[in-house]
């Protein structure tokens, strides 16, 4: 009897093994990295100054251009949508934007809505960080790879 609980209990154990292997983790409960690959990046700009600047509809800036890149990476478009901080958290709350940029740093109040990449610099000494939605690993992952890759 204890044989064969052994016997079951390892090949179980190997299958759990095989089935977490399987799941890709980090994981994207959400599906943003397969929804922006090859479509639209939804991007959410905040004005500011020396990081991203609003001209209208116009996005630019040296925190747009690495969305841009991001996007091109990904064989995406970006399409942005220009806002306040918490309009553009509300926004990756209920799924209409996969990332937002602006003047949020390390110390951003909005880390229990939303998740927060790594901290980054800018050339010019800025610090950043990118918000994007709560629990999609796997898009923030890529999207560190990225930044780690243009900033280093």
């Amino acid at each position: 009897m204890r044989a064969r609980l052994a016997i079951c209990g390892g090949a179980l154990a190997f299958a759990l093994s095989v089935a977490l292997t399987a799941c890709g983790v980090p994981a994207d409960p959400d599906g943003t990295t397969t929804q922006v690959q090859g479509a639209v990046l939804r991007a959410g700009a905040s004005p500011s100054e020396g990081e991203v600047v609003i001209n209208g509809r116009r996005v630019s800036g040296p925190l747009a251009d690495l969305i841009d890149g991001f996007a091109a990476d990904m064989d995406a478009r970006v399409v942005w949508t220009i806002g306040s901080e918490e309009q553009l958290v509300d926004a990756l709350e209920n799924g209409t934007l996969d990332v937002a940029v602006g003047g949020m740093s390390a110390q951003t109040p909005w880390v229990d809505r939303a998740g927060v990449t790594r901290e980054y610099f800018l050339p010019t000494g800025e610090s950043f960080v990118v918000l994007l939605p709560l629990g999609e690993n796997g898009f923030q992952a890529a999207l560190e790879h990225y930044l780690d890759e243009e900033l280093s």
